[in-house]
């Protein structure tokens, strides 16, 4: 059952994130106490996420200043989260994850109708070359203090972490979801890598078990990423704002 859930949530994570949605339910049912199984999630997730980015990696292509900036907050504050995590109960935090996942998710869906009317406004069209003019450029402060934010959560529990990022970036100016795509799931990989390590030297990982799963991960991170740059745009953005609201009523439900 967990190396199912790990494939479908290795899958999910390289569209949109909320993979952990089924993973950590997954490992809880197994008995597994829920910091543990956060751990666990994270470290059996984190090869998936090399899947993911191994799909994506065409689409970052023309974009290297803006991977190398969403590097440097992912990794201090993946950090920042994971050591959150090692020294506070989870409980603490899960009860705003719902209206983090929920509040992305609302974000996401007004991205584009926002984006059409400030195009309009400036005469302009949003499309593949204002994303080549805007990722040729290192990214705003505003960003990347916005990512360091998005990479605490994210090392701490992750839940709808993809769906965050993804909103920052289409408020930032980008269009094309399948780049969006690419520089969300670099920035995860950066931050889960320093979470996953930190809490690999702890007590809570369950070996066998994150084993297991890392090997659904992979495939379903790669199968993901794959298969989403062979549909339309917009069949991407409905698979997203689906994963985020099913998502949100899920961590409302099970907090």
């Amino acid at each position: 059952m967990v190396s199912l859930a790990a494939l479908i949530g290795g899958a999910m994570n390289s569209i949109a994130g909320g993979g952990t949605l089924l993973t950590f339910p997954a490992l809880v049912a197994l008995g597994i106490p829920p910091i543990n199984a956060n751990a666990t999630s994270t470290v059996a997730l984190w090869p998936g996420a090399l899947g993911s980015m191994w799909g994506y990696r065409g689409e970052l292509k023309g974009a290297r200043p803006w991977a190398a900036g969403f590097a440097i907050p992912s990794l201090l504050g993946g950090f920042a989260g994971a050591w959150l995590l090692l020294r506070t109960p989870a409980e603490r935090f899960s009860a705003i994850v719902p209206w983090l996942v929920l509040g992305a998710t609302a974000l996401f869906m007004v991205q584009r109708p926002v984006m059409r009317w400030l195009a309009v406004r400036e005469g302009e069209t949003p499309g593949a070359e204002r994303d080549g003019e805007l990722t040729r450029r290192w990214p705003p402060p505003s960003i990347l203090g916005y990512q360091f934010l998005v990479a605490v959560y994210g090392g701490y529990f992750g839940a709808g972490v993809g769906i965050l990022m993804l909103a920052a970036l289409g408020f930032m100016g980008l269009n094309n979801i399948h780049r969006m795509n690419g520089l969300k799931n670099w920035g995860g990989l950066c931050m889960n890598a320093v979470a996953a390590g930190m809490f690999a030297f702890s007590s809570l990982v369950s070996w066998p078990v994150a084993l297991a799963m890392a090997i659904g991960a992979t495939a379903g991170g790669y199968i993901g990423s794959r298969t989403a740059q062979q549909v339309t745009q917009g069949a991407v953005r409905a698979a997203v704002v689906a994963i985020g609201l099913v998502s949100g009523l899920l961590l409302f439900l099970t907090k």
